[in-house]
């Protein structure tokens, strides 16, 4: 017995077509990176099938998605070196440039490429300064085997959606690519909020797994993934009997516990704090002691349960994977990507 993450090809429908629909008249990359943000791309097909081009952040993640499509591919991360561009080009693969010193890379290829130019408006991690970008561009437009396909930028705050950074960024990015004909700033949260930043190009991410980029849920999005696992076991506390790790939960009064077979080595938080809620048999019930590596207690003594009974950990209407974030003191991107090899994939009936 084992836990399961269960993937709705429905859901991904679903949540694509409200991308599509809030960003009319864009196309649109799915960030499929991480595996698929946890959710494997064997069980994503949807999304493969119906995006107008693939991103992942490595070559490695490129060669894997080329397998199973011939559906364009951004690499986020570029390229290093000569031979990491042959192999870029080999894939497909449209590549971003965010370094200066990935331009002479990719102005020397003996082969066309399509290039990403990226620039740093005011996150910086990863990006082209301003003089940067505009030093750049003569030098490409002067070799004829590279086509710059898009010019793009990443929001620090989009989530924040009254936060001055994210006009900031905007205003720059909009002055200083006010003559390029295909642009690309809008992420899941921008997308969401931000109108004014949906350009030529949409790169949603989290909303397309059913997941808000905000910290409640959103309404107009399914949850991709179910993750359940089973009861394994059922017992009586007695008031004043603690249990788990540290004895850091104490019943105060006789308590029904279920066990249930999910732990930190699956990918459930450790730091999962008391209350955390568990949905068993349609009725939300409070984890209670400490996180182990295989196994959670529940307190069940408001409904009832059986061994072998299913507990939902996350991904029902009931219990979006947001609020086992907020009282894990994380956000659902890291639970989502957190699963490990010991939780079964399967796609939901």
């Amino acid at each position: 017995m084992q836990a399961i993450a269960s993937i709705s090809q429905s859901a991904l429908t679903h949540n694509l077509s409200v991308v599509k629909r809030l960003a009319s008249g864009a196309k649109v990359v799915s960030m499929i990176k991480a595996d698929a943000y946890g959710h494997h791309l064997d069980c994503i097909h949807p999304l493969i099938d119906n995006s107008d081009m693939l991103a992942v952040s490595e070559l490695a993640e490129a060669q894997k998605l080329r397998a199973i499509t011939e559906c364009p591919i951004l690499l986020l991360s570029g390229v290093y070196s000569e031979d990491e561009l042959q192999r870029a080009i080999d894939l497909n693969c449209h590549i971003v440039v965010h370094h200066t010193s990935q331009i002479s890379i990719v102005n020397n290829t003996k082969q066309t490429v399509n290039i990403w130019l990226k620039i740093d408006t005011g996150m910086h991690r990863l990006g082209l300064s301003g003089e940067e970008y505009k030093e750049c561009l003569p030098l490409f437009d002067n070799n004829s085997l590279v086509e710059i396909a898009c010019v793009m930028s990443h929001f620090a705050c989009a989530d924040e959606i009254d936060h001055p950074m994210n006009k900031t960024q905007l205003d720059r990015f909009e002055a200083l690519t006010a003559k390029e004909n295909t642009r690309s700033m809008a992420n899941s949260a921008a997308i969401l909020s931000q109108a004014e930043a949906i350009f030529d190009f949409v790169r949603p991410g989290i909303m397309l797994y059913g997941a808000s980029p905000f910290n409640t849920p959103n309404n107009q999005l399914k949850p991709v993934m179910k993750l359940s696992a089973p009861i394994l076991s059922i017992k009586t506390l007695q008031s004043g009997e603690s249990v788990g790790y540290g004895a850091t939960w104490t019943a105060d009064k006789n308590t029904t516990l279920a066990v249930v077979g999910i732990g930190y080595a699956d990918g459930y938080p450790r730091h999962a704090k008391n209350t955390t809620p568990v949905l068993i048999n349609g009725v939300l019930c409070p984890l209670v002691g400490r996180v182990s590596m295989d196994l959670i207690c529940v307190d069940i003594s408001t409904t009832k349960a059986n061994v072998g009974d299913n507990a939902v950990l996350w991904g029902d209407e009931k219990l979006p994977i947001e609020v086992v974030a907020h009282n894990s003191d994380t956000i659902s991107y890291e639970l989502l990507t957190g699963l490990n090899a010991r939780v079964n994939f399967e796609l939901a009936p």
